[in-house]
């Protein structure tokens, strides 16, 4: 372990910090990396982070999200992994930690949280201002006021075939309130629940129809408004809603104007 010391003049110097060796195993996260000019000390992702595509062709990918490949990780001797509730499997996450010195565990749950999760990995890797210059950026998007928008009830499909949807303790949920957009049912057992349609579609304002990780397309919305008898369904980015990380900037951005557009829609 490297150790402080003092050089002639009395002047305490702390140790030298050792370069990061990161494998990122969350999409959103891996972005933050790279728009926090840590892409250098990116050593492994998985094949689900693509974004910037330019910046990750050369990285290796060490399997998708839910299947890490423990071995090749192993093989990039990483120093710190990064890993996500919702994304991870927790077996993968203490097999890890069996051999990587740092293990990272994130679960954001509201646009706010993105605020802590800039100042951890700011702390952690020794971009502080960097990360305090996307806090300023996201919180003047955050402070944009949203209470003269209608109250509407919405149903995010994430999935078909069985359908299923979001509930309220998950951060897709969270950001669509943040533009009065509440989504159903209002508590459900599970974060992710199956639903039935058309029955849960009564008295919904607007179906949201994911592009991911079901990628909805145009033909999808014609059939489910003929299933639920309504025409207020519609296509919505869906790394926009659930991306965290620095993407919540613009995500949040997007979905206000999705937000009016669907408004204007009405009359």
């Amino acid at each position: 372990m490297q150790k402080a010391f003092a050089d002639a003049a009395g002047v305490i110097h702390p140790p030298a910090m050792i370069a990061p060796r990161i494998v990122c195993l969350v999409p959103s996260i891996t972005e933050l990396l790279c728009d926090l000019g840590l892409s250098p000390a990116l050593v492994g992702r998985t094949g689900f982070c693509i974004h910037p595509k330019e910046v990750l062709r050369k990285v290796p990918k060490v399997g998708g999200t839910k299947d890490v490949d423990l071995d090749k990780v192993r093989a990039l001797a990483p120093s710190h992994v990064i890993v996500n509730v919702d994304e991870n499997r927790q077996e993968t996450a203490i097999a890890l930690a069996e051999f990587v010195p740092h293990v990272v565990v994130t679960h954001p749950l509201s646009p706010t949280d993105n605020l802590d999760l800039f100042r951890l990995i700011g702390h952690l890797f020794g971009v502080a201002a960097e990360a305090e210059r996307l806090c300023a950026e996201l919180e003047s998007v955050l402070e944009v006021p949203k209470d003269a928008l209608p109250h509407r009830r919405v149903l995010y499909l994430i999935w078909k075939d069985p359908w299923m949807t979001v509930s309220r303790d998950t951060y897709i949920s969270r950001m669509l309130a943040h533009v009065n957009w509440w989504t159903e049912p209002v508590e459900a057992a599970l974060r992710y629940p199956q639903v039935e349609l058309p029955r849960i579609a009564q008295g919904i304002d607007e179906i949201l129809l994911s592009s991911e990780p079901y990628p909805f397309q145009a033909r999808h919305v014609a059939d489910i408004q003929a299933l639920c008898g309504t025409d207020r369904v519609r296509l919505i980015d869906g790394e926009m809603v659930s991306w965290y990380g620095s993407r919540a900037i613009q995500g949040l951005r997007y979905l206000d104007a999705f937000r009016q557009d669907a408004e204007e829609t009405r009359t």
